[in-house]
């Protein structure tokens, strides 16, 4: 699992937000709110971690902390919930749009004439 970058909705915590500050309460809130199987998938990968590399276990921590905010977070989980059909349709419309908008910036418009004095 790679790290995410530890924000939750705004970038700030929030006081609803569980404390996971250690590794006990991140246990506890991955066990009350983590996605089904993260708390087991999180004990695996920090039991094959070396502890003599901290980053890799700095990583692990960032990571499930970031999806128990996700979780928390409606917009986070409702993005989570759309198909996959829902999100190439959604990319496809922004990239018509965006090609659109770049043919009507790259269009030449003709010059204008002048009429005769």
């Amino acid at each position: 699992m790679t790290a995410q970058p530890e924000h939750h909705h705004d970038g700030r915590s929030t006081e609803s937000d569980p404390p996971m500050g250690t590794l006990r309460e991140l246990r506890a809130a991955l066990g009350a709110w983590g996605f089904p199987g993260d708390l087991q998938k999180f004990e695996s990968e920090l039991d094959a971690a070396d502890l003599d590399g901290l980053s890799q276990v700095r990583e692990i921590t960032q990571a499930y902390r970031h999806r128990v905010l996700l979780r928390l977070d409606p917009a986070g989980t409702a993005a989570l919930r759309r198909s996959t059909e829902d999100v190439t349709a959604e990319l496809r419309r922004r990239l018509d749009e965006a090609a659109s908008q770049w043919r009507t910036r790259s269009t030449p418009t003709p010059p204008t004439r002048s009429a005769p004095n």
